[in-house]
């Protein structure tokens, strides 16, 4: 079960290495039999299950999503704990606002990740803005 304290410190952690644009400081989180789910990969990938299996094809799709998005970066605006999961609430370079739900091994790596996108500002009405990983 994470504390407050491991909670925070993944979420701090998580949030600087994407915003360093460090592919291997952002996989560090994942497990080796990760899966992904995101709108984002069903974009990118041509994929409509939007699902990324294992950490070599989560290599390849974090790697493209930072070279579409060069000026990505992320603040965090809350950050949740449960018995064996995190859901990390931020706000991209855009504007907008995404809550990714990520269920944690005994290790504290991500086994599973879900990403939900909102739009600017977390308006719940109006056009989607283009997503980042």
């Amino acid at each position: 079960m994470p504390t407050e304290q491991l909670a925070r410190q993944l979420a701090a952690h998580w949030i600087d290495a994407w915003n360093s644009h460090d592919l291997e400081a952002i996989l560090a989180h994942y497990a080796e039999d990760v899966v992904v789910v995101s709108p984002v990969a069903a974009s990118l990938l041509s994929d409509p299950s939007g699902t990324v299996r294992g950490k070599a094809a989560l290599r390849a799709y974090f790697g493209r999503g930072l070279e579409a998005f060069p000026d990505l970066r992320f603040r965090l605006l809350d950050l949740m704990w449960g018995l064996s999961s995190v859901v990390l609430y931020y706000e991209d370079h855009n504007g907008t606002r995404a809550g990714e739900f990520m269920e944690l091994d005994a290790d504290g790596r991500v086994v599973r990740m879900f990403a939900n996108y909102g739009s600017r500002g977390g308006a719940a009405a109006g056009a989607p803005e283009a997503r980042t990983p």
